[in-house]
């Protein structure tokens, strides 16, 4: 069952209010990761019940930035896509290296592309300029290159691609662009 939107800023209340350890109270990534879980219980995106991480990063997300009762999260409508890794490695190298959240943002991120919406959307966050404050915060190298404010997913893929030597990028996901052989075929 979908829950009113205007819930949000009540379960953001709610997963802020708990009693995060030392480290992740001051992560200003936390409200984010909070808005992504607020999201996903909206069944907005998506993004696994996991966010698309590993069950142990999972819990450890869980248990330093929202101990207490686990919310009934369930998966979204998201698969694994061709690029999955290349993308995370290419967050990854431009993540901030502030904060451990930057690595599982990574990972969120990265599998957030294969939905067919813009990437806030398919974060299950509450509007863009949510994805703006986590490219800036976790991936401030990579934020400080969309010079022409593009739409996330379109600048993150175009980067992606330029880095492997394809110009022409259209599709949203790997596996529907026509250099898709080019870029995963077996090596000769």
């Amino acid at each position: 069952m979908n829950r009113p939107h205007d819930c949000r800023p009540l379960l953001m209340t709610e997963l802020l209010g708990r009693p995060a350890r030392p480290g992740a109270l001051d992560d200003p990534l936390r409200p984010l990761l909070a808005s992504l879980l607020a999201g996903r219980l909206l069944n907005q995106g998506v993004l696994s019940a996991t966010l698309g991480l590993s069950d142990g990063a999972f819990q450890t997300l869980w248990r330093n930035y929202f101990p207490g009762a686990q919310l009934n999260l369930t998966d979204g409508p998201g698969e694994i896509i061709v690029e999955l890794e290349d993308l995370l490695n290419l967050l990854l190298e431009y993540r901030a290296g502030v904060h451990d959240s930057e690595v599982w943002l990574a990972h969120i991120v990265a599998y957030s592309c294969c939905g067919r919406n813009h990437l806030w959307q398919d974060l299950g966050l509450a509007d863009r300029g949510e994805l703006c404050a986590l490219m800036c915060t976790a991936f401030p190298g990579l934020a400080a290159l969309n010079i022409d404010d593009m739409k996330w997913k379109k600048f993150i893929y175009r980067h992606y691609c330029s880095r492997e030597g394809i110009y022409l990028c259209p599709a949203p996901s790997c596996g529907e662009c026509a250099d898709h052989a080019q870029c995963f075929a077996p090596e000769v």
